[in-house]
Formats: C-alpha cells, structure tokens, sequence
C-alpha cells in the first residue's frame, strides 16, 4: 500500500469572505502536512492537494464537515511520493479561469449540461447524433483525448467563449464535453446551453474518473494533470499513445515545460531532445540567462505568492 494520496476535486458553492477564508485554508492545509495548489473564489473551492493517508482523510472529512461543501465530490490517487512541493492557496475572482463571471449568464448551481456518469458516458460517446467536445487547452489535448472527439484552438480555457461560433453546425446534436476533472465543462457546458444548444451533456469527473470507474476505453495518450507528475494513465483498455516530440516527431508520452521561465512552454519533449536541448523547446530558449536546471523531469517549482487582497491582481 502507498503511503501517500494526491485528492482532486472541486465545488462551485458560495464563500463569503473568500479572501480572509483562503489565508485560513491554507494554514489548516499546513498543519495536516499537505502540499498542494487550491484556488478559492466567492464561487467555491477547487483544489489539488497531497500528503499521507491520513492528512488526505482527515482534509476530506473537514471539507465535507463544511455544509457549504458537504456535496465535493474527491479523485483520489495514491502516489509514491506527494505530488507537489509547496502548500499554496489563493484567492482568485473564479476557481476556474473563463472570464465568465455574470452569473446572471452562467451559474453552474443553478444550470448546466446534464451530468454522465463515467459508464453512460462511454454508451453514448459512439452515437450518431452525438459530438465529443474537449473544453481544454491545446496541450492538453495535444497530449490525450477520446478517439474521435473534436478539439478547440485554445492556449487557455478563458479562450473558449470565442469558440463557440465555431461549433453552431453542431446546434442539432448531443454534446458531451468533457475535461480533466469537471470543473471546466460546469461552465463550458452553462455556456453552449446559453448559447442555444439545447442537448448538453458533460463527463461527471472528467477524464480522471471515467478512467477509474470505466477503464479509461477509447482515451488515446495519457492525461495531462496540474502537479508534478505532469501527466498520468487514464486507458487500461485500449492504450495507445498520440502525442509526438515537439522537436522531433518521435512519438512519446513525455510532457514538460521549456526550461526558459520567460517561454515556460507546454510540450511533448522525447527524452534525447530534452538532454540536447537542456529541457528547452528551442536553441534559442537554452540561450536564455535565466534557464532552469533540467533533471529531466521538466517540473519546476512556482516562486511562492502571498495570497492577493486585489481579486483583479490574481489573475
């Protein structure tokens, strides 16, 4: 049995006093011995943490203590070692970064796409009438997606309201979006149904959980995650891998940033052109004065923040 756990989860609930509750939250994430990255907004709480058995379960029994958040839903892995360095909690003005903050518009308490369990997912992903929609960024899906599903030219998820023009020659079918946990497709999901697409679906718990109750069938490559394993297993089923050497073309599974902190580039990266580059996604980047040391993990630790008292500032 592994020792440690990494909890994934999220829970758009109304915190009032966001900011004071996010300098209180990571001080008891401390005192458990966590690690982790959790952003609190006034819309709830979505988080990545790590830490022993017992700190994980004593954190997830306080969450749910909460009845603000008495509904978190948690994705737990065990891991060899904790997935992150450093404790960090921020107040941000969303948990998730869309630019969709009218909750007169979008309000995922109040609607969104029709949730899919991860087994009634994978029945209805092959349909006729139905699209697959990713709703995550390009290097995401560059890595892993489901076979067949149609993918946005996004950098980041505040660029999917532009998107949406692009997808009205689907108006007459079902969608099923899905991302890496759920939180995305809450809003993304709110979005399409704004927009007049009337047969919403989403993936509830994303691609981490369809991978655990479902086998992860039909998810080409490997899921990219928020911590320092970077990426991870989803398909025990019918595994393959789809993503390609950013440099060379060689396929590989293999994620990291560029070792230039000023490119701070996503991409996949073979591990000969990672020891050639330095973990750089050019020879110009490894010019850089500022290049990180490559331990040919290409993870590298953020300068801690203190937690922002200007909600505008924490973007």
């Amino acid at each position: 049995m592994k020792k440690y756990q990494t909890i994934l989860y999220y829970c758009y609930s109304y915190i009032a006093n966001a900011e004071q509750f996010a300098a209180d939250h990571l001080k008891f994430c401390k005192s458990l011995g966590l690690v982790g990255r959790i952003i609190v907004a006034d819309e709830g709480l979505n988080g990545t943490v790590s830490g022993t058995a017992d700190a994980c379960e004593t954190y997830m029994k306080a969450i749910h203590a909460d009845e603000r958040f008495a509904k978190t839903e948690f994705k737990i892995d065990d891991v060899e070692e904790p997935s992150f360095l450093k404790m960090h909690c921020r107040y941000k003005s969303e948990i998730v970064h869309s630019g969709l903050r009218d909750t007169s518009i979008i309000n995922p308490n109040k609607q969104t796409g029709k949730h899919l369990e991860p087994v009634d997912f994978m029945k209805m992903k092959d349909d006729d009438d139905v699209i697959v929609l990713d709703v995550r960024s390009n290097y995401e899906h560059n890595l892993g997606k489901f076979k067949n599903a149609i993918t946005l030219d996004i950098e980041n998820f505040r660029d999917f309201p532009e998107q949406i023009n692009q997808l009205a020659k689907y108006k007459d079918k079902k969608i099923l979006t899905y991302c890496t946990g759920g939180i995305k497709c809450e809003k993304a999901s709110a979005l399409l149904l704004h927009h007049g697409f009337n047969d919403v679906y989403q993936l509830h718990g994303g691609i981490i959980k369809y991978g655990k109750e479902a086998g992860g069938k039909d998810f080409d490559g490997k899921c990219y995650v928020f911590d320092n394993r970077i990426a991870v297993d989803v398909n025990e089923v019918n595994p393959t891998i789809v993503s390609v050497c950013y440099n060379c073309g060689t396929t590989t599974p293999k994620m990291i940033n560029c070792a230039n902190p000023e490119c701070n580039e996503h991409i996949t990266q073979c591990d000969d052109c990672g020891e050639k580059l330095q973990g750089c996604c050019s020879v110009q980047c490894t010019a850089n004065p500022r290049k990180r040391p490559y331990d040919g993990t290409g993870y590298y630790v953020k300068v801690p923040q203190p937690v922002s008292k200007k909600p505008e500032l924490a973007e």
